[in-house]
């Protein structure tokens, strides 16, 4: 179990100036844009324009903070993504763009190799004790809104706003805690067995 502070991700400016990305965590720990197995980022984004093209990658898009998006992806009817949407999943293959619905948005993305790994992306209103049951090689609970108490194992942790906690081998129950109504997500990543 480790706890990834919002305050310490990797920043990295886009190239295009439009907004700002914060890699939460990547795999392998080394990897580049170009190589990586997975990716759990966020984004800030100040201005219209196109996503980036990621070839034989499957990702998953919510909205953290912000008015909200409104999506162009090739193939597929425009969608508007706001706080209160469910993640939305979409190839990393097509061209794809957002139009701010008012000013700045922070996203959350997550990005696997299509056969290679598969991912997942719930999101869960905490009110008072929960308890998850988490069964996959890799786990990450983003906390959102609010802040949050998690127990792992008889391990305890404290996730305060957009603060991850990251499992590896996470064959556990989760237990998650808070004193009044929090929003986080859980992401759950797998490698593929014909890999």
């Amino acid at each position: 179990m480790r706890i990834l502070k919002a305050g310490a991700y990797h920043r990295m400016p886009w190239r295009n100036g439009g907004g700002e990305t914060a890699q939460i965590a990547i795999s392998p720990s080394d990897a580049t844009l170009n190589d990586f197995d997975w990716r759990v980022s966020m984004a800030h984004i100040d201005a219209d324009g196109p996503f980036s093209v990621f070839p034989k990658t499957d990702r998953t898009l919510t909205v953290l903070r912000g008015d909200g998006l409104h999506l162009s992806i090739a193939g597929s009817a425009p969608v508007e993504l706001t706080c209160d949407s469910e993640p939305l999943s979409f190839s990393g293959d097509v061209a794809a763009g957002a139009t701010l619905l008012g000013g700045p948005v922070t996203d959350l993305n997550v990005m696997t190799q299509r056969g290679r790994f598969e991912h997942c992306m719930r999101r869960l209103r905490i009110a008072g004790p929960v308890e998850l049951a988490v069964k996959v090689q890799l786990a990450l609970l983003v906390c959102a809104q609010a802040a949050v108490q998690v127990g792992v194992n008889a391990q305890t942790a404290q996730l305060g706003p957009l603060d991850t906690l990251l499992l590896e081998e996470a064959t556990s129950t989760l237990q998650i805690f808070s004193n009044g109504p929090a929003l986080v997500y859980l992401i759950e990543i797998h490698a593929l067995a014909d890999r």
